[in-house]
């Protein structure tokens, strides 16, 4: 073998014609993924549960083998994609006559904020971390957890938020990055501050550190008491 034999690189054995045999294999994976969206019903990305998800990575590589593979005939590529179909149809009826069955596939939606405080257990169920969730509630124009009713995971994988009426806002903890709030095991000043890990408030003197009743940390923050601005 040569290096950097641009024959090699470009197009190996086949013949430059071949590349139209490419081109069409091409068109006919396109065309088979368009119509299986189409025959989903789904109208967007976002909606995807992870058994569409699945479906589609499987799409995605039968196509892929259908369009650069000479060797792989369009016949049973096509089997491939409309017992997909077929699957999908199958499992989406069941989906609807079945509320256990939903459930099981597409999962169900999780509270992980509520009252102003994480939901500790729901937070673990989701193998998400508070740094991932607050991401989130920054991008939503959330400043401090005191100001979210409830936050919902949705199976979809979006957060929806619910906020406290304006005049029932409590203090809470910042939804700002470590580096970007101060944290204590001995607070500086006397006054209310937060469970970094749970969000709970407590009084503490100055000088002095506590152990949260509520998740047993012993890190601190200043609890912030702004109302949301949007």
């Amino acid at each position: 073998m040569t290096p950097f034999d641009l024959q090699r690189m470009l197009i190996d054995e086949f013949p430059y014609s071949f590349l139209l045999e490419v081109a069409f294999r091409a068109f006919f994976a396109f065309v088979a993924v368009f119509l299986f969206l189409k025959s989903s019903g789904r109208r967007g990305i976002r909606q995807l549960s992870l058994f569409e998800l699945v479906v589609l990575l499987t799409l995605g590589s039968a196509a892929g083998d259908v369009s650069f593979y000479h060797d792989v005939p369009l016949l049973p590529i096509a089997v491939v994609f409309l017992t997909l179909l077929m699957l999908y149809r199958f499992t989406v009826l069941a989906m609807a006559r079945s509320k256990k069955f939903e459930a099981w596939m597409d999962g169900l939606p999780i509270t992980v904020v509520k009252g102003g405080l994480y939901e500790l257990k729901s937070l673990e169920q989701l193998n998400i971390s508070s740094s991932e969730l607050l991401m989130e509630f920054r991008q939503l124009g959330v400043e401090h957890l005191g100001q979210v009713r409830l936050a919902i995971v949705e199976t979809d994988g979006d957060v929806s938020l619910y906020f406290f009426d304006k005049d029932d806002v409590r203090q809470g903890l910042s939804v700002l990055p470590p580096e970007h709030r101060n944290e204590f095991v001995k607070v500086p000043a006397s006054g209310l501050y937060c469970c970094v890990k749970c969000g709970y408030a407590y009084n503490i003197n100055a000088k002095e550190g506590a152990d949260c009743s509520r998740c047993k940390n012993d890190i601190w923050s200043a609890a912030l008491n702004s109302q949301r601005c949007r």
